[in-house]
C-alpha cells in the first residue's frame, strides 16, 4: 500500500465512531463511571491515535500503530505532572523510567506501540518537544519521554519498522478530550489478550475522599494472557468459550504477552502515592485472569493533574496532597478502572487477519452474554 493510502486509512480509524462497550452488553461493573467512562473524564487529559492499516506486498502485513496520552492537552510539552511507575513483571519496556523514578515527574505524553518501533517513537517524541517547547535553562532541549509497546508480531510485520515518525506526531496532534475509540486502534491495533483480538480500552471512575470528589482514568493496551484464565465479571468465561483459539490446545500454556496500563487522576497526589496507584493497577489485572507470567512485560505508568503550580520549577514550591489514610477511594477507583478498560478493549476489537495468514477473532458478544446469563451475571434480559 503507498504512503498516502496508508495515511488515510488511519486518520479514518483514529475518527470512526464507537461500537458497543463491556456496559452496553450488560457486563455489570462496580463504581460510578465519568460522562465518558475513559481516562479523558480527568479533565485536561487527552487521547490520539494513529492506525496503520495495510501491506507492503503478500507476504508483509500491516497491523499497528501509536496511541499518545497527554496528560495536561496542549499544555503537556511546557507543564509536567507528579508521576510514578511500576513494573508487576518486566519482561518488556518502557523508556524514561529511571528519571521518572528519581524527580517524581513525568514530562511530556505517554505514547504506547510495537516493541520494535519504541526507539523511533522516543526519537519523535523528543523532536516533538523541541519544536513545541522552550529549552531549558541551559539553552538546551533535554527530554526522556515515556514510551511503553506490547508485542504484536503475531498479526504485524513488526520487523518492517512501518512505524515512522509522522505517525507519532499525527497521534498527537489528533489527541482530543472525550470518547477514546477502543479496541483495533493506535498501538493496539494488532493486540491480542486471552486469545481474543484486543487492544486499546479505557475505563474511569469518580470517586469521594472526605468532601470532595476525584475522577480516577485507565488507559490499557492489552496484548496479554491464556483463554483458560479469563474472567469477566467473576465468570470463568475462558473455560466455556474455547473456540477459536488463538494458540492450539497442544500449543505452549504460558502467559507470553503483556499489557501496558495508564492510570491517571485529578486527586492531589505525591510522586510515592502515585507510585502506590500503580501498583493498585495488578490487582484490576488479576480480576480478569491474568497472573502475570514469565514472559508477560506488565508495566504501569500513573499520573496526576493537580498540583499544576507545584511543578513549574520554582525553587520553592507547595503542593496539597491526600493524606494516606484517607487513600482507599482512589485505590478502588484504579482497581474498578482497570478491570473494565480491559474488558472495554476485548468487547470493542474487531476480528483481524494478519501477517503470514494469521487471525485473531473478537470475542463473540452472543456467546458471552450467554455464558454471563447462565452465572446470573447479565444486567440485561
Amino acid at each position: 500500500m503507498r504512503f498516502g493510502l496508508l495515511l488515510a486509512a488511519c486518520l479514518y480509524t483514529t475518527l470512526a465512531a464507537a461500537g458497543p462497550r463491556a456496559r452496553d452488553l450488560g457486563i455489570p461493573f462496580d463504581g460510578q463511571p465519568g460522562p465518558y467512562n475513559a481516562i479523558t473524564d480527568v479533565a485536561g487529559v487527552t487521547v490520539g491515535h494513529t492506525t496503520l492499516i495495510g501491506e507492503t506486498d503478500s507476504k508483509h502485513q500491516i497491523r499497528t500503530g501509536v496511541t499518545a496520552v497527554l496528560p495536561r492537552g496542549d499544555k503537556t510539552d511546557s507543564l509536567p505532572s507528579f508521576a510514578a511507575w511500576f513494573s508487576l513483571n518486566g519482561n518488556g519496556e518502557m523508556t524514561g523510567t529511571t528519571w521518572l523514578e528519581e524527580s517524581g515527574m513525568l514530562e511530556g505524553p505517554v505514547l504506547l506501540t510495537n516493541t520494535h518501533s519504541v526507539g523511533v517513537v522516543r526519537d519523535a517524541a523528543i523532536a516533538w518537544r523541541v519544536r513545541h517547547g522552550d529549552a531549558d535553562n541551559s539553552g538546551y532541549w533535554w527530554s526522556l519521554p515515556v514510551v511503553a509497546e506490547t508485542w504484536d508480531g503475531y498479526l504485524n510485520d513488526i520487523n518492517g519498522f512501518h512505524v515512522r515518525a509522522e505517525h507519532v506526531d499525527n497521534a498527537i496532534a489528533s489527541a482530543r478530550s472525550g470518547a477514546v475509540a477502543e479496541g483495533n486502534v493506535g498501538g493496539g491495533t494488532g493486540m491480542i489478550c486471552h486469545e481474543f483480538k484486543c487492544g486499546i480500552g479505557t475505563a474511569s471512575r469518580r470517586v469521594t475522599v472526605g468532601k470532595s470528589t476525584y475522577t480516577v482514568g485507565v488507559l490499557v493496551q492489552a496484548n496479554y494472557g491464556m483463554r483458560d484464565t479469563l474472567r469477566i465479571a467473576g465468570v470463568p468465561v475462558g473455560q466455556h468459550l474455547r473456540e477459536h483459539r488463538v494458540y492450539s490446545e497442544d500449543a505452549h500454556d504460558l502467559e507470553t504477552g503483556s499489557i501496558i496500563i495508564v492510570v491517571a487522576t485529578d486527586a492531589p497526589l505525591l510522586p510515592h502515592q502515585l507510585k502506590r496507584l500503580a501498583r493498585r493497577a495488578s490487582l484490576g489485572l488479576a480480576r480478569n485472569g491474568s497472573y502475570s507470567g514469565n514472559g508477560s512485560g506488565d508495566i504501569f505508568v500513573a499520573f496526576s493533574t493537580a498540583n499544576a503550580d507545584g511543578v513549574k520549577g520554582a525553587t520553592e514550591n507547595v503542593a496539597r496532597f491526600i493524606g494516606n489514610d484517607d487513600l482507599d477511594p482512589v485505590f478502588i477507583g484504579t482497581v474498578e478502572s482497570t478491570e473494565e478498560a480491559i474488558i472495554n478493549a476485548m468487547v470493542a476489537a474487531t476480528d483481524l487477519k494478519g501477517q503470514d495468514g494469521h487471525y485473531a477473532l473478537a470475542i463473540p458478544h452472543a456467546a458471552l452474554q450467554d455464558v454471563l446469563r447462565r452465572y446470573g451475571r447479565l444486567t440485561i434480559p
